[in-house]
């Protein structure tokens, strides 16, 4: 979508070309949709479509309204009490991957991304 993003998607092409089942497809549009970055467009003539510019929508707030940065913050290992004062072993290789991983995803907004280098599914 963020190739063509003034453009309307059907349901349908984007379970074709992303390979995943409409089940998938939708319920990650609902999570899209809450969050305001698309909506959904009702009827036959319906799909999808940006809500806001993509330039305004950072990957981090992607990831958050999908399946949360929750995980991205913890312990690599899944350990509650790991901290700098509690390491597990992973702590001081994870730590900077972390912070790199968070920022990243902070700072890029889809429009930042280079789609049109990407290899098809």
């Amino acid at each position: 979508m963020a190739k063509a993003p003034d453009e309307l998607y059907r349901a349908r092409f984007l379970v074709e070309q992303l390979k995943i089942s409409d089940k998938y497809l939708r319920r990650l549009m609902t999570d899209l949709s809450k969050a305001g970055f698309i909506r959904s467009i009702q009827g036959r003539d319906g799909g999808y479509v940006f809500a806001k510019s993509i330039a305004n929508i950072h990957l981090s707030e992607i990831v958050d309204a999908v399946e949360g940065m929750d995980k991205y913050l913890g312990c690599v290992l899944g350990f509650e009490e790991c901290s700098d004062d509690n390491p597990c072993v992973m702590h001081s290789a994870w730590l900077p991957m972390r912070e790199k991983l968070l920022e990243t995803f902070s700072n890029k907004t889809l429009a930042d991304l280079d789609f049109e280098h990407v290899n098809k599914y």
